[in-house]
């Protein structure tokens, strides 16, 4: 018998998604008689409790005897229970600062921590994520914060929707002028940013053209590794070499921001990596790029006028140019900036129920086996031990 716990989200601002939805439950609860499913009381869920009871699950405080606990954002300290298997985006991986208290505590509590960002299938590919929504909404609301310092258009926010579907019907009418958008990346972020470009309309052209041309209608361009990067000392692009050493490649970003109107920034970025451009090109004249949604969201990352993440609410907000403080948006001398690390989280029902669809496909049979190579990729810390493969994040703490 597997039983699983479904816990309530306790991260601030709240976070309405959750691992498995009703359907799913009711599912798993019909097709496999080894599995019992006891969900935590929430109001914050996008789905009600009520849902859950009538999918055969458990509505219960106590997941003391559960044998794996589901959630997704981060778990507060002192709602862990000691000696439990969690599974749950941790954001420790990185060594991140914010989170140190939280390792320190699983540590401390001989937790088994098997965080979803590091399953992955044989190749290397990204089992589960939200990736594809991060892209839709970021790119939204990318184009509405462009739309609403311009007054050349307005848009319906995304969280007032009641799911995807409702929202493409929002954009029926929706006329977007002749703006160019710049889209990097070639993963599950771009995936979903290209979907809204499709949906409202703006037409794709290949990175040479956007450089050179203007156009009477609105156009994006796709830029992926090959367009952004450069060997330091033979100018070729390699993708499994620039991933082993960044640190060896220049960006050639710059080319396009100076024709670009929009930037919607989808690409992976590490400290080693060099950035899209730098705080002195936002004063250039020829920079002409007045609005970011950095999808990916690292502050001061590759774009590094993110000075850390808005609210739901109000996602956008301004950078001065001159004094790198953050401002109200669309002021002039400033540069608008979308930066949320909970962007699904606009779309959760949606979101929620493609994350289930993966967890039950490529995880949930994992989970009883011994030698799991997915399960035991993704475990971090093992009965409050730090595995071999994370031996790095041993001075975490």
């Amino acid at each position: 018998m597997m039983r699983i716990g479904l816990i309530r989200e306790t991260k601030t601002p709240a976070d309405h998604r959750v691992a498995l939805i009703p359907s799913q439950c009711k599912w798993l609860l019909k097709n496999f008689t080894s599995v019992k499913i006891f969900v935590q009381p929430s109001i914050e869920r996008c789905f009600a409790d009520k849902e859950y009871l009538m999918a055969g699950a458990e509505i219960t405080d106590g997941l003391g005897d559960c044998d794996f606990l589901f959630g997704i954002k981060e778990v507060n300290p002192d709602q862990l229970i000691p000696g439990k298997k969690y599974m749950f985006f941790s954001h420790t991986r990185k060594m991140q600062s914010y989170n140190r208290g939280l390792f320190k505590a699983i540590l401390e509590k001989k937790i088994t921590l098997i965080d979803y960002e590091c399953m992955e299938h044989e190749d290397g590919q990204r089992i589960l994520g939200f990736g594809f929504f991060a892209g839709v909404v970021g790119a939204h609301n990318g184009i509405m914060a462009y739309g609403n310092r311009t007054g050349k258009y307005s848009m319906f926010r995304v969280y007032q929707q009641p799911n995807f579907r409702q929202l493409i019907h929002s954009y029926f009418g929706l006329r977007i002028p002749n703006i160019k958008v710049a889209i990097t990346g070639s993963g599950r972020v771009a995936h979903g940013l290209l979907e809204i470009m499709n949906l409202l309309g703006i037409i794709e052209v290949e990175p040479d053209e956007y450089l050179s041309r203007n156009f009477t209608y609105p156009v994006f361009t796709q830029l992926k590794g090959n367009a952004l990067y450069r060997h330091k000392s033979n100018g070729s692009y390699q993708r499994d070499h620039f991933h082993q050493n960044p640190d060896q490649y220049d960006c050639t970003f710059m080319p396009y921001a100076k024709t670009t109107d929009i930037l919607l920034n989808g690409i992976f970025w590490d400290s080693r990596m060099p950035r899209l451009f730098e705080w002195e090109d936002l004063l250039s004249p020829e920079f002409r790029i007045q609005t970011i949604a950095d999808i990916t969201d690292d502050i001061g990352g590759s774009v590094p006028c993110n000075l850390g993440d808005a609210v739901m609410e109000n996602p956008i907000y301004g950078v001065d140019k001159i004094s790198h403080l953050r401002t109200a948006p669309y002021l002039p001398g400033s540069i608008d900036v979308m930066a949320l690390g909970n962007l699904p989280n606009e779309l959760p029902r949606d979101a929620s129920r493609y994350f289930g669809e993966q967890l039950i496909k490529y995880v949930l049979e994992e989970l009883p086996k011994e030698n799991s190579p997915i399960i035991a990729r993704a475990t971090i810390v093992e009965h409050g031990e730090v595995t071999a493969l994370f031996d790095y994040l041993r001075g975490y703490v």
